[in-house]
């Protein structure tokens, strides 16, 4: 049974900083790439982050590069976001995913959630002003 288990989230003040993590297992994720989500109330889930579990290779959404980073250990099946520089408007719930997606045009295939297999529960994300 495979499980996506996200912890790290919390209430920060604005300019803070956070890491999350997704401890996965049930199964061996070589040649998945490994997703960060989030949903804000009312709002649409979105891409934030992800990274291929092999080659570590790493896309970021325009909306937090520079202060956010995708980061993996094989040896913990762990996943990590690291958040610094937090703006009120990244609050929201943060998911983890994982998904087996190949081919051409990988920077916007990762974008779209359907293509991900594995989700976690979620953590949730607050920043206060």
């Amino acid at each position: 049974q495979v499980q996506l288990v996200e912890s790290g989230g919390g209430l920060v003040q604005a300019g803070g900083s956070l890491t999350l993590s997704c401890a996965a297992s049930g199964r061996t994720f070589s040649s998945f790439y490994m997703g960060w989500f989030r949903q804000a109330p009312g709002k649409e889930r979105e891409f934030v982050a992800a990274i291929n579990w092999d080659s570590g290779s790493t896309y970021c959404a325009d909306s937090v590069k520079g202060r956010f980073t995708i980061s993996r250990d094989n040896a913990k099946n762990t996943v990590y976001l690291q958040m610094n520089s937090l703006k009120p408007e990244d609050t929201a719930v943060y998911s983890c995913a994982a998904g087996r997606i190949t081919g051409r045009g990988i920077a916007y295939k990762l974008l779209e959630s359907w293509r991900y297999d594995y989700w976690g529960q979620g953590a949730q994300v607050t920043v206060s002003s």
